[in-house]
């Protein structure tokens, strides 16, 4: 049996049900003043953005949420053009290979 895992909705991880998964690292949490201190700021940042933006008339949120959200879509688009960018260079240095899911999963078998 196989395993379809997405990552960051671009990258697919096939494994077979009886392949060994290594396991994960322990996870190791800071809690000293150093390593608090950038969160906090994000924090503080953050909180201040809110504010500024509640000081604000319900028509200029309106248009800032407007302005954000034609900014955050033209972020994913200039990211969606990197990343084909990307597979077409791969394309072009025969890095990419073609078939079916039939031959797909007899690679896996493999």
């Amino acid at each position: 049996m196989l395993t379809l895992n997405l990552f960051n909705n671009t990258n697919i991880l096939l494994r077979k049900e009886n392949e060994e998964r290594s396991p994960l690292p322990p996870a190791k949490l800071d809690l000293s003043p150093n390593a608090l201190t950038p969160m906090l700021e994000k924090t503080s940042t953050f909180q201040k953005a809110i504010e500024a933006v509640e000081a604000l008339d319900p028509e200029a949120q309106a248009i800032l949420v407007d302005i954000i959200q034609k900014r955050l879509k033209q972020q994913r688009r200039d990211d969606l053009l990197k990343e084909i960018a990307q597979a077409e260079s791969d394309y072009a240095q025969g890095n990419v290979r073609r078939g079916s899911v039939a031959d797909l999963m007899a690679e896996l078998d493999e």
